[in-house]
This record gives structure tokens, sequence and C-alpha cells, in this order.
């Protein structure tokens, strides 16, 4: 990558004192429980719920339930184009630790799982927006996620990457409410039942311009799969514990984000097609404010077009293209 940029990483614990920094996009899931009345309420319970599923998962000389915790850490990364430019927050992710405390080892897990990033709210809430507003049926602009996606993969073979962590990313996603998915034979003794999407997504998309390729599995104990993005060979590079860090964390997140689906009171089939309007779905003790989320990922896209992609257009367009 050019000199012209550089890419500095930060992080912060996530527990029941977190408090988000003044740049921490609003919009990111773990923020929005972090704010309120039922702050430390709303972390105690998810960090319960997540050390909760982990031990259900990882049951092997685990006869109580109780052997492991997850420590979570915020990591931030902010991109500087120049040495004069003012460093913009580029992205934020969790980072899992494992403490087992049987041995009282502490080993790290795996980076990635949520995934925030104010250039694609600008993608998404400005301008696949502006793209479609005149428009009788949708449509994606030809060059859609390229800058994001050259971005991301700079980041991911940057020194400060290598710096800071071992392995490559997982980031675990929701699946989409507009695809229906099949359930294969494939069975993983961690991640669960392999399942199949019967067409691509625009999220799909995007992230394979990111250099990162998808699969959906629906662990034990779940009720609908989940989409694991990652880079090498998700099945082989990972241990099972780094692997259940990753499920058991961003599945609570789901549970709390996304009742209808992760929180349902009947289990995905052979044949699933997930319902955000499914009534038949029991809620956790984690106050989430979905609509705020939405209404702000516009603001914050505003935010990303103003303070970074205006300013910085020329060199931005330069170098995507040479890239």
């Amino acid at each position: 990558m050019s000199n012209q940029f550089t890419f500095s990483v930060s992080s912060i614990g996530f527990d029941e004192n977190y408090r988000p920094a003044d740049n921490t996009r609003t919009t990111t899931n773990f923020a929005n429980l972090a704010r309120g009345e039922r702050r430390e309420e709303n972390l105690r319970n998810a960090l319960n719920m997540i050390n909760n599923s982990f031990n259900a998962l990882a049951h092997w000389d685990n006869p109580n339930a109780d052997r492991y915790s997850v420590e979570l850490e915020i990591v931030s990364v902010e991109i500087k184009l120049d040495n004069n430019a003012e460093a913009f927050p580029s992205i934020e992710v969790l980072k899992t630790y494992i403490v087992d405390h049987r041995t009282g080892e502490r080993t790290e897990g795996i980076v990635g799982n949520n995934f925030s990033s104010y250039v694609r709210d600008y993608d998404f809430s400005v301008v696949l927006r502006n793209h479609n507003q005149a428009r009788e049926s949708f449509s994606v602009p030809e060059d859609f996620g390229e800058l994001h996606g050259k971005l991301f993969q700079s980041f991911i073979h940057s020194e400060a990457y290598q710096q800071n962590f071992a392995k490559p990313p997982v980031i675990c996603l929701s699946v989409s409410d507009n695809k229906t998915y099949y359930r294969t034979d494939n069975q993983h003794p961690v991640l669960g039942f392999e399942y199949e999407p019967n067409e691509s997504s625009l999220t799909e998309q995007y992230f394979k311009k990111m250099g990162l390729k998808v699969r959906y599995f629906m662990p034990p104990n779940s009720v609908a799969p989940l989409a694991f993005y990652f880079v090498g060979d998700l099945l082989n590079d990972y241990s099972n514990l780094e692997l259940i860090s990753t499920i058991s964390t961003m599945e609570t997140f789901q549970k709390i984000y996304r009742p209808e689906i992760y929180n349902a009171n009947a289990v995905a089939g052979r044949v699933y097609k997930p319902n955000l309007r499914n009534q038949d779905h029991s809620l956790t003790r984690v106050v989430y404010d979905r609509e705020e989320r939405s209404r702000l990922a516009v603001e914050q896209g505003k935010f990303a077009e103003e303070a970074f992609i205006k300013p910085y257009q020329s060199i931005l367009q330069q170098w995507s293209a040479s890239s």
C-alpha cells in the first residue's frame, strides 16, 4: 500500500464498566448496549449469556459448565492518509480471549466477530440510497464497495495487523431474511450443520470485495444458522475453543438484536427462511434500541462522506484505481 496510508490499532476492554469512547460509532452493537440507565445491567446480562453459551458448547471436561469465561476487547482501527491528516476511525471489531479457570490460562480467541465501519455506513446509507432514489427497480452501482474492500484488505496485510493479531479475522453475522437456506449433511462438532443459501446476497458480494468467503453453520443448541466470513480455512485454521468464543459471543448479540430469528421458539429445519416478523420468539433481559441504530446509520454514513470521502476523494480514487 502507498506510504501515504498508515493504520493504527488500539483496544479497550468490553465489560460491565465499559463506556463508549467519543469516536466510537454509536450504531455499533456493543456501544448501543452500554448507554442509558440500564447500561451496567445490560452489559452484565450479555456477558453472562456469552459465558453460559461458551460452557454449553465446550462441554468436555466441564461437568459443572463453569470452566471457562470469555473476555472481550473492542479493537479500533484508525487510518491516516498523510502525516498532516487527522486520523479517521476506520474499523471496529471485537477480539475474544478464553479464560480457563481450571488451569488459570488466558489464551487468544478470534479477532473480527462484530464488524463496524463508517465507510460501510457511507456505502449502504448514502451511496446505495442516492443511487436508487429515482429508480423503479433496485440496483447496485458498478463500483459499489470497491474502496471499502481495498481499504479492509490493506489493513489485513498491513504491518499494524501483523503486529497485533496472529490469525486472519472471522466476522460472524446474521443470516439474511430475504433468502432461503438449505441444510446439508455436512456437520462440524462445534459449528454444527452447514446450510447453503439459494442465492448470493448483497452482503456476500460486499464482503467478497473485502477478500472474505462465507459459510453458514447452525451450531449445537442454536435455532438458526450464522454467517461466518473468513479468509483461509474456517474449519482448520482455528481451534474448537477459538470457534466457540466467536459463536458464543456473536450468537448472544444476535439473540439480543434479532430475537425473531436467533431467539425463536422453533428450530430451523432442513429448509429455512428467516423471518424478522416472527412473533413466536422470546426476548432477552437486555435492552436494545433497534430503531435508533437504523437512524444513526444514515447520520454516520454522512459523517464518513464529509470527514473522509470528500476531503480525500482524489487521493482515494487514485489509490483505489491503482490497487
